[in-house]
Formats: structure tokens, sequence, C-alpha cells
């Protein structure tokens, strides 16, 4: 057999810098859901926005933005979560990437 002699990197980390990065959303997702109400009425909620961030101050500009109206739920387990009437998945998913508040990569659409 022929012995190889092959250095293995130990100290280096491909994801350290993922890990550590103190950008927007960088450690967890936001979650972008729609629920249907009754009829053809439905309510987007968005959960798993960083907790340094005025979630008011978001939902001011994001009804102004879409022309629609919402409010900031606590909830006991998902904390506090943005509601907002209309199926605004899209354009919340496209403001939260130009606000540079979360990263398109950390954002998860659900629904239909």
């Amino acid at each position: 057999m022929v012995e190889l002699d092959i250095q293995i990197p130990s100290s280096f980390d491909p994801f350290a810098e993922d890990i550590n990065s103190g950008a927007a959303g960088a450690k967890e997702y936001v979650h972008i859901r729609i629920q249907q109400r009754n009829g053809k009425k439905s309510l987007t909620t968005v959960q798993g926005l960083n907790k340094e961030f005025s979630y008011d101050r978001i939902l001011k500009d994001l009804k102004k933005e879409f022309c629609c109206n919402g409010t900031v739920v606590q909830d006991k387990v998902l904390g506090k979560v943005i509601q907002l009437q209309g199926d605004q998945r899209k354009n919340v998913s496209d403001f939260l990437v130009k606000a540079g508040i979360a990263q398109k990569d950390n954002i998860k659409v659900h629904g239909f």
C-alpha cells in the first residue's frame, strides 16, 4: 500500500461565519403563512422576526405600503406575530428583503 501524506485542516469551520454573523435573521427562519377565514377572506401571518426589531414600526410600514389593515398579536408559544388582512405573502416577502429585515434564503412562504 502507498501512504499518502494528506493534511486535513481541522481548525476551519465552513459554517462558522453563518452561525456567528450578526445579520438579520441569520439563525432562524421567518415564516409567512396564510390562514383562510370565511369565504374569500384570509389573513397573512408573519412570525420569526428578530426580537430587536420594532414590530409596531414594521406593521405600520406594511400597512401603509400594501393598503391593508393589520395587528401585532402576542402568542404564548410563537411570541409576537404580525397579522395582515388579505393574501400578502409575496408582498411581505419582497418587503422584508428590500428593507433588509430578513435575507431571502431565510424566508419560508407557506400556504396553498
